[in-house]
């Protein structure tokens, strides 16, 4: 659902299936808090009442349903990394990169954030919130996803395992692209690359597919 605040005019979109079915809800605008109706039978969208103020209870908190919002054209990214020095490192990289960074306390965050907003990027490391990489809560998940979702979002891998840009360790991983730490100075050189290299094999794969009648 496209959503444009009546109030600061703030344009954003939420996805069809993050939103409650069956009932009205209502979400307060990102930028100037301005309280929104969201009604998917009608696919519409308005300011909510001031007189209706104290009527919460169909109401998105961000606390509980932790979506993020993303403005028109923008690209979202998921920062799952433990070690300040390193985070801030990628923040910094993603930043100029032009990303709207949400930042994962740990991994149980960080699955309540993607089951409610599907990321362009996700950035995490290996060992986040577990002391064995193999029982990664953030990786399995994506391992689970759907070819149809899981292809539209590029996950790098920070490591201390493996060589970066190793692909057949990445493939084994079930990732895009992996960082090794000792390269994170280099980051957003080496994301650039992985997602460009990716973004065309994935361009000969969809003019392939057309070829033979199957897009």
């Amino acid at each position: 659902m496209d959503i444009t605040c009546n109030t600061c005019s703030g344009k954003f979109r939420i996805p069809d299936e993050k939103i409650p079915r069956g009932r009205v809800s209502t979400v307060p605008c990102p930028k100037c808090k301005t309280r929104i109706s969201l009604n998917p039978a009608k696919k519409s969208v308005g300011v909510v009442a001031a007189e209706d103020e104290s009527n919460r209870s169909d109401e998105f908190g961000f606390s509980e349903k932790p979506f993020s919002f993303m403005e028109e054209e923008g690209l979202t990214a998921l920062l799952c990394e433990q070690n300040s020095v390193v985070r801030q490192t990628i923040e910094n990289a993603l930043h100029l990169m032009d990303y709207s960074i949400s930042v994962a306390e740990n991994a149980r965050d960080a699955l309540k954030r993607m089951r409610y907003h599907n990321y362009d990027l996700i950035v995490v490391n290996e060992s986040f919130d577990t002391n064995n990489p193999e029982s990664n809560g953030v990786l399995i998940y994506l391992e689970r996803l759907g070819m149809s979702i899981r292809r539209n979002i590029f996950v790098a891998m920070i490591s201390n395992r493996y060589r970066t840009m190793d692909n057949m360790m990445a493939f084994h991983g079930s990732v895009n692209l992996i960082i090794n730490i000792k390269n994170i100075e280099d980051v957003g050189k080496i994301l650039s690359r992985g997602i460009t290299d990716t973004e065309l094999f994935y361009n000969i794969y969809r003019e392939t597919l057309k070829e033979i009648g199957r897009a």
